[in-house]
C-alpha cells in the first residue's frame, strides 16, 4: 500500500478549496476534505463533498470528507480526531475556508453579529486550526523527522485593500497574513513552513455575485493579466509548495491576482 502523505484542506468541497485537493491528490497526497455546505432549503448538504470525494478517490489516492465548522472548537477537534484515527499523519493543512458577510453594508451601518461571523471562520478558526495541527506536526517530526510538514493560509487582496461595503472581510483577511507571519516565525525551529496564498479576482460561488462588475473591470485594466483568475491558479501555487520548492521562503506571501498587487498608475 502506498505510504502517501496526508492533507487536511478547510472549505474543500467546491471551489478554491476543491481544485487544491484534486491538485495534491495529483501530487500523491491522501486527501480529508473538511466542509460545511448547506442546500438551497437551509438543510445540511453531503452531496457536493460527496462528489469531489469520488473525483479525488477516481484519481488514485484515498479521501475522507468531515461536515465541520472552523469556527467551532470542538469541530476542529473532531476534524484532527478523524484525521489520527483514518491516517494517522498529516503533512500539510490548508486553512482554505471561508466566508464573505452574508450581506454587504456600509461601514457605519455594519452588525457585530456579521463581524463575529466572519472573524470567527475567517480568521479565529484558521487561528486556532493552525495551532492544533502545528502541535500534532511537531509530534510527528519528532518521530520521522525526514518528513516535510507545511501550512497554507487562503488570504486575499482585501488584506490591503479597501472595500467599506464588506470591512469585516478585510480585517479577517488581514489577520490572517499576520497569523502566517506569527506561525512562520513560531513553527521554523520545526522544520514546519508556513505560507499565504494571497488570491485577487477568482472565478468562484463567492464572486459569482460580483461577476458583471468585474468583468467591466478587468477589461478597463484593474489587473496587468486582463482576465479572471481560476481556482486552479491558486492550486498550481499550493501544489508549488507541496513539492517543496519554497522550503527556504516560510512566511512567503504568494500573491495569485493577475498581477493586482502592483498597484500601477
Amino acid at each position: 500500500m502506498p505510504d502517501r502523505p496526508v492533507a487536511i484542506i478547510t472549505g474543500a468541497s467546491r471551489g478554491i478549496g476543491k481544485a487544491i485537493a484534486l491538485e495534491l491528490a495529483k501530487l500523491d497526497y491522501d486527501i480529508v476534505i473538511s466542509h460545511f455546505d448547506f442546500a438551497s432549503d437551509g438543510k445540511p448538504d453531503e452531496s457536493i463533498s460527496r462528489q469531489t470525494q469520488n473525483e479525488i478517490q477516481a484519481t488514485g489516492p484515498k479521501c475522507i470528507s468531515i461536515r465541520a465548522d472552523v469556527s467551532s472548537a470542538s469541530d476542529r477537534q473532531r476534524l484532527v480526531e478523524l484525521t489520527k484515527g483514518k491516517f494517522g499523519r498529516c503533512e500539510m493543512l490548508i486553512n482554505n475556508a471561508g466566508v464573505a458577510p452574508s450581506k454587504r453594508v456600509d461601514l457605519l451601518e455594519a452588525t457585530e453579529e456579521s463581524f463575529d461571523r466572519v472573524v470567527s471562520i475567517n480568521l479565529k478558526g484558521p487561528y486556532f486550526l493552525s495551532q492544533l495541527v502545528a502541535n500534532w506536526m511537531i509530534e510527528q517530526k519528532k518521530e520521522h523527522p525526514g518528513r516535510n510538514f507545511r501550512v497554507v493560509n487562503t488570504g486575499s487582496i482585501s488584506a490591503y485593500t479597501s472595500s467599506p461595503g464588506r470591512g469585516e472581510y478585510c480585517i479577517s483577511k488581514a489577520g490572517v497574513g499576520m497569523m502566517t507571519a506569527l506561525y512562520a516565525d513560531r513553527l521554523a525551529e520545526f522544520g514546519i513552513g508556513v505560507f499565504e496564498i494571497r488570491p485577487g479576482i477568482i472565478a468562484t460561488d463567492m464572486t459569482s455575485v460580483v461577476k458583471d462588475k468585474y468583468d467591466k473591470l478587468i477589461a478597463q485594466g484593474l489587473t496587468p493579466i486582463k482576465r479572471w483568475g481560476l481556482p486552479e491558479d491558486i492550486a498550481k501555487a499550493v501544489g508549488a509548495i507541496a513539492e517543496g520548492r519554497l522550503d527556504f521562503s516560510t512566511g512567503q506571501v504568494i500573491n495569485v491576482d493577475g498581477g493586482f498587487h502592483l498597484r500601477r498608475l
